[in-house]
């Protein structure tokens, strides 16, 4: 048990345990007091906490991509039944658990590719999909796949952006011969990173803001709150631009 170690067995854990993408505090010991970020993922929370429900008695969450377990650790403080957090990266999945048991938080984590989401089954009260979107290879895949498997009413979304922050206005179609359109930087744009970016070779693709926006709509989402420039409240609202997906769920 966690609680019986002394401060200075708790720091060692932590390192041994690194590096750590969250800057977590653990008993007064931050996992990434380096980070070159600041204080993240806590920084980016702060301005978009109060978008959420203080409350989440009886809710049920998954926290896909949940790395250190930030956010899975928020939720469960807010008071929510039952938090799932899952992740494909073994080290990211041994810290959030080493985290959750510092904390005296019940959370389960599983180890689950974005892709395999069918395989729970399962409709969550609210789905986290926070810095989960540039990193892989079929976004809008991923996008699908939450609408069809798991989200059942309200959706955390966050990416990395680049490009314009403007949302041009889009018509429902365009000519064939008219082209300027894709040259406004304004309008959905979707930029391919062929090698690395930031030194992280699974950076793949990174939206601007008309294309993120978008993208949700596509798939089914009604945005209801943007609160920070990244991140977007969003509910089931819309039918998705192919009715019933065209991928079928695993599992």
């Amino acid at each position: 048990m966690t609680q019986s170690l002394t401060e200075r067995e708790l720091q060692e854990r932590i390192e041994a345990l690194g590096p750590w993408f969250h800057n977590i505090e653990l008993r007064g010991i931050r996992t990434a007091p380096d980070h070159f970020l600041g204080d993240y993922p806590a920084l980016k929370w702060r301005e978009f906490s109060n978008a959420l429900p203080h409350d989440l008695t009886g809710k049920t969450v998954l926290d896909i991509g949940c790395n250190g377990g930030f956010y899975s650790l928020e939720m469960k403080r807010r008071g929510a039944a039952h938090v799932l957090g899952i992740d494909f990266d073994d080290e990211y999945l041994a810290q959030a658990r080493f985290a959750a048991d510092v904390a005296e938080l019940h959370i389960e984590f599983r180890k689950l590719s974005v892709y395999d989401v069918g395989q729970l089954r399962q409709a969550f009260d609210i789905v986290l999909f926070m810095g989960v979107l540039y990193h892989l290879r079929h976004p809008l895949l991923a996008l699908d796949l939450l609408y069809e498997n798991v989200v059942g009413d309200l959706l955390v979304f966050q990416s990395m952006q680049r490009g314009s922050a403007d949302v041009a206005p889009v018509q429902e179609d365009y000519p064939f011969w008219d082209t300027e359109h894709f040259d406004q930087p304004a309008y959905p744009k979707l930029h391919f990173i062929e090698h690395r970016y930031a030194s992280d070779p699974t950076n793949w693709w990174v939206p601007n803001a008309a294309c993120v926006e978008a993208m949700l709509r596509s798939s089914g989402f009604r945005i209801d709150a943007h609160p920070e420039r990244e991140v977007y409240i969003c509910r089931r609202g819309q039918t998705p631009a192919i009715p019933g997906g065209v991928y079928p769920a695993k599992g």
